[in-house]
Parts: structure tokens; sequence; C-alpha cells
């Protein structure tokens, strides 16, 4: 009886490790931890934010990101540039060099949600598509954190 309970301890504490994991993989290429913020109601445009890890021999590129939730997504850039931070799209996408791994992130490249359907609330998971030159297209889902969501490990905690 006492190993059988250890066993199914076990068990399901593995399967809710996989079921946290909130992982998508295309061939070589991992994404990890698609998310967003919520958004405030009447809100025109979202963030989403995720991790590409390109485990293969070459380069790859993510070329266009579609959701149903809002009329376009844009991959945009944002960095400092004579001590002025500086928004700029992506129209060729974002190389996953081979080997390498490409971050999504507040401050940095982001995906930009571009005149929103509905609001993002927190806790709903919102359906995406990514597509990358050389793999395909894989369907993601962007789990919706608090608006006040930072992006880093304590967020995601249990995710």
């Amino acid at each position: 009886m006492k190993l059988s309970l250890s066993l199914a301890a076990a068990a399901l504490a593995l399967s809710v490790s996989f079921a946290c994991a909130h992982e998508f993989k295309l061939g070589p290429l991992k994404i990890g931890h698609p998310w967003s913020r919520a958004t405030p109601a009447g809100a025109k445009v979202g963030g989403g934010y995720l991790s590409i890890e390109n485990t293969g021999t070459t380069p790859d590129r993510l070329v266009s990101v579609s959701v149903p939730f809002a009329a376009h997504a844009e991959m945009h850039e944002m960095a400092m540039k004579d001590g002025i931070m500086t928004m700029r799209p992506l129209e060729k996408g974002i190389e996953v060099p081979a080997g390498g791994k490409v971050e999504f992130k507040p401050g940095g490249y982001h995906i930009m949600f571009m005149n929103l359907k509905q609001p993002l609330k927190q806790g709903e998971m919102m359906k995406g598509t990514l597509t990358f030159e050389k793999a395909g297209s894989v369907d993601v889902e962007f789990k919706v954190d608090s608006i006040a969501a930072k992006g880093g490990e304590a967020d995601h905690k249990g995710h």
C-alpha cells in the first residue's frame, strides 16, 4: 500500500511538471512559455513574449505571428539609442541561430498584438501561430498573466 501511494504521488508530480512546462516544439525549435499581460478594457494593443531555442545545426527565422484575437501581430525590437528608448518593427522577422536562443521579453524583442478584438484576461490561454522560414508553422498558446507581470521566473512559477 505504501509503495503504491508513493508511486502514485511520483506519477502525479511528474504529470504536473509536464503540464506546467508550457512549451511547444517544432523540429529543432523549442518555444518556451509564450505569455502576455492582461489588458484593460478598451486597449487596442497587447504584447507577447516567449523564448525560441534552436537545437539544430542550421539557423531558422521567425517570419510571422498570427493570432485570432487581434487584427494582426508584429515583431518589434526595443533598444536604447542615444539615451532614448526606441521601438521598431522587425519586418524581416528574427533569426534564431543554430545552437542559439532568442528571448522575447519586456524591454527587448516582443510581439505586438495590434487592434485587439477583445481584452486579454488574466488566466486565459490565447491561441496563436508562429511561422518559421524553414521549420514551418506551430500552434502555441499565450498564457495571460497579470497586468503587472514582469516576465521573470517569479511570474511563471507553476505554469
